[in-house]
């Protein structure tokens, strides 16, 4: 039988976008010739959908929106994914139609509740073995624990999180010898090096349980924050027959196989991946996270305020890097048609057929820009980022230099003003209404934060009146300590790179100016990472105001992945001889829980930003933590 998989870029509750989608990868496969399609998790309806799972009127439109896929699925068996509510619960099923007829209802038994997944606010988790009905105008269905059958072979379902539990548990332990093949529509989201622990999951499966399974996932940001790889997977009794590439940029990726059912195949051991690269994976994720955000939110491209340092230079080349990535795989024009950006640069290219000057054909570039010295790529992002360097006595050169030439090389739009006066306004005005002077010495934060706040409204002016989205750059290292500005640095639209590590983001720029070509990146590789917000002479530096990034960031995983105490952490430390005696490690661990503590509300008030690690800092999507506390006193006090 020829059996395919389709992941989809679907949206919540845009009927239009994923029935589109749906019919799409229905008429592909049938060009093809295949004979039974999956379809990821939740497709009609998008995996995101939060409490609208929770309403009657939602699941009840998707049931209907079904009936629109009935008769797409003449001369093919499909698989299709939404949510079901009966007696004011609901379920997370996966429909199976064939020639026009709704054939039954899988419904999901294990349900995911951790790290970014909430399903049992959502969902009620299906009882084993149980079936009930469904009803809708007078027809009725199965909807329950299902075992199908298409063309002779016997198909049964493990649905996302059930694939995950333990094999003496999942559906799959249950299906032996009663289902030649095991179909998983999954939304499973997007971490640096999971896709080796997904691919491991499958291949186990098909030896374990001696079937043929066919994994199906979602594809692309679909709701904000989470990214979805959009991996295809059919493997058999332990061999790999299809696996597909990851991270596309297309809005449905149809892979299919042949597998010939009445052949016995020996099992196989299971041949590992090659090692993941972290940097390339996490390059091609917030690509295709920024490209998604920016058309679903329907909006004209970024702004930028580059600084010149670390995390601005990222998001920089973040832009730069999802132009070249989806022009590499979609071509120009089917890029500038998906991103929704570009109707004046298709018309002022039409009037320049007429006599429109060159400058005028990419769209806004000053007449003194050379645009038909600029490559296609670059081109386009002058058109989608904007950036702008916001300068004060406190900046220095080797900053301006950084932002200036890295945005010339990859093609943004830069502009630089300074914001000296703005901040002495502030600082004027403050000084007259407490009756003293303003000093480095007795009001330090305050003179630091005025200058991040100052920026602020400058650039979201610039985001507003260009229509863009503005970025903001804070990393999680600072989310974890509120080292930032709220209202300052933190202001913007969205985070891309909330859910990294500082000392990643600083590798990463090295491997970005080796292996990607930004050469410019050779000025920010060569900084050390500064707020710049003290006077030049007192040499600030991030890791002298905090601590070196690489053990913060061993302090977090202990602290917050591990879920380890205050003692736990330093104890764990101190085993693993990280080159700092007792007195100082104990320093840190005590600067670490206390500035967290404390800084709870920045990290509720943060743009939303992306799932890109195996876990992050943000309550609204991984990480609660209560605002008011005691902040660890008595654990503190007691190291």
């Amino acid at each position: 039988m020829r059996i395919a998989g389709a992941a989809l870029n679907q949206i919540p509750i845009d009927w239009a976008n994923n029935l589109r989608n749906i019919e799409a990868a229905i008429a592909q496969a049938k060009a093809a010739g295949v004979e039974l399609l999956c379809l990821p998790e939740l497709c009609l309806t998008g995996y995101g959908c939060e409490d609208l799972f929770l309403s009657d009127w939602m699941p009840e439109s998707a049931l209907a929106y079904l009936q629109q896929v009935r008769p797409w699925t003449h001369g093919i068996c499909v698989v299709v994914g939404l949510p079901v509510r009966l007696n004011h619960r609901t379920y997370n099923t996966a429909a199976v139609l064939r020639d026009g007829e709704i054939l039954g209802f899988a419904a999901k038994q294990f349900l995911a509740n951790d790290g970014v997944h909430y399903e049992t606010r959502f969902f009620a988790p299906w009882v084993a073995g149980e079936t009930t009905t469904v009803q809708w105008e007078g027809q009725e269905w199965l909807l329950g624990d299902l075992v199908f059958e298409h063309k002779g072979v016997r198909f049964g379902f493990e649905i996302c999180e059930d694939a995950w539990r333990p094999d003496d548990v999942r559906p799959a332990c249950r299906l032996v010898g009663r289902v030649d093949l095991i179909v998983n529509p999954s939304a499973s989201h997007f971490a640096m090096s999971k896709t080796d622990v997904r691919y491991q999951l499958v291949m186990k499966a098909s030896r374990t349980f001696n079937c043929t399974y066919l994994y199906a996932n979602l594809l692309g940001n679909e709701s904000g924050r989470i990214i979805f790889d959009g991996e295809i997977l059919v493997a058999r009794n332990g061999h790999l027959l299809l696996r597909n590439q990851l991270l596309s940029f297309k809005e449905v990726d149809l892979e299919w196989i042949d597998v010939d059912f009445d052949t016995e195949l020996a099992p196989a051991d299971i041949v590992p991946l090659p090692a993941p690269d972290e940097y390339k994976e996490l390059n091609q994720a917030m690509s295709l996270g920024l490209f998604d955000y920016l058309r679903k939110s329907r909006t004209r491209g970024f702004v930028l305020s580059l600084s010149g340092g670390a995390d601005s230079s990222f998001c920089a080349v973040g832009v730069a890097e999802m132009v070249r990535l989806g022009v590499e795989e979609l071509g120009v024009e089917e890029f500038k048609r998906r991103s929704g950006c570009f109707p004046e640069v298709e018309k002022v290219v039409q009037q320049a057929g007429a006599g429109g000057t060159a400058a005028q054909v990419v769209g806004a570039a000053p007449a003194t820009t050379e645009a038909w010295a600029l490559t296609d790529n670059q081109q386009l992002v002058q058109q989608l980022l904007t950036c702008a360097y916001q300068g004060t006595v406190n900046s220095s050169d080797d900053t301006f230099h950084s932002a200036k030439e890295l945005a010339k090389s990859i093609g943004a739009r830069f502009h630089n003003w300074d914001i000296d006066d703005a901040v002495a306004g502030y600082v004027g005005k403050m000084q007259g209404a407490l009756g003293r002077e303003l000093t480095w010495q007795t009001d330090d934060l305050a003179l630091q934060n005025i200058q991040a706040r100052v920026r602020a409204p400058g650039i979201w002016m610039l985001a507003n009146v260009l229509n863009c989205l503005l970025v903001t750059t804070s990393n999680r290292s600072e989310a974890s300590v509120g080292y930032c500005t709220m209202d300052g640095d933190t202001a913007g639209s969205i985070s891309p790179i909330a859910g990294v590590d500082k000392d990643f983001v600083k590798k990463w720029l090295r491997w970005a100016e080796t292996e990607l070509g930004y050469t410019a990146l050779r000025h920010v590789n060569a900084l050390q990472p500064t707020a710049e917000l003290r006077p030049l002479e007192d040499k600030q530096t991030d890791e002298r105001d905090l601590m070196p990034y690489t053990l913060l960031n061993r302090i977090e995983r202990l602290a917050f992945y591990d879920r380890f105490s205050p003692r736990q952490v330093l104890a764990t430390l101190e085993g693993e001889g990280t080159g700092f005696d007792h007195e100082q490690l104990k320093t840190y661990v005590r600067r670490f829980y206390s500035l967290w503590s404390r800084n709870q509300w920045k990290r509720e008030r943060y743009a939303p930003s992306f799932h890109l690690d195996d876990y992050n800092v943000d309550p609204r999507s991984w990480l609660r933590f209560p605002i008011l506390s005691g902040g660890f006193a008595a654990e503190l006090a007691a190291l």
